[in-house]
């Protein structure tokens, strides 16, 4: 977790839309913390600012399919470190290596260029959400195939009553670093 004023000021701007996209659920929207860029730039900043840390520093940041994409893509231009797709099975063009994991109804298969990362990189792995963690520990195994090292998980938001967190935590062995967590809403 970050500083309360930070974690609060960001929780303040993410929409809860519920029962989508099904009866019951309550969808955390981070649409608008992305919309109004006095906002967005906290958002950036509070990982920009973890990360310029020498001892948390990677060589390369990897962002999940697709809001991963928006702010891991933004961190890797500030840290000045080079950005990596995590994509769903059948976008990339090039010579692949493939992860399934389960979904609550079937599963999923995310994909990553060959040539993205190099033995020995270490990586920041990073999407917009933790639910089940599912995607997260694909994309692990996925760079961990490669011969890089994930460093730690990041997100923006974590929904730790879905156990993904504990999850990539415990049988991940995954360090995890969230700004916001609904936790009992």
């Amino acid at each position: 977790m970050y500083s309360s004023s930070v974690h609060d000021y960001l929780r303040d701007h993410i929409r809860t839309v519920p029962n989508w996209p099904a009866p019951g659920v309550q969808f955390r929207d981070i649409t608008p913390l992305l919309q109004d860029p006095k906002v967005f730039r906290v958002l950036i900043d509070a990982f920009v600012h973890r990360y310029m840390d020498k001892d948390l520093r990677p060589d390369v940041v990897a962002g999940l399919d697709a809001r991963g994409f928006i702010i891991g893509s933004v961190i890797a231009y500030e840290l000045g470190v080079g950005f990596v797709p995590i994509r769903k099975q059948g976008k990339l063009p090039f010579t692949t290596v493939e992860e399934t994991y389960e979904l609550e109804y079937g599963s999923a298969t995310v994909e990553l260029h060959t040539d993205a990362v190099q033995p020995g990189d270490k990586v920041l792995l990073i999407d917009d959400l933790i639910a089940t963690g599912g995607t997260m520990m694909a994309g692990k195994k996925l760079l961990e195939k490669l011969g890089a090292t994930v460093m730690e998980g990041a997100a923006i938001v974590d929904l730790p009553e879905l156990g993904g967190s504990h999850l990539l935590r415990t049988v991940g062995k995954l360090p995890l670093f969230t700004l916001v967590d609904f936790a009992g809403h």
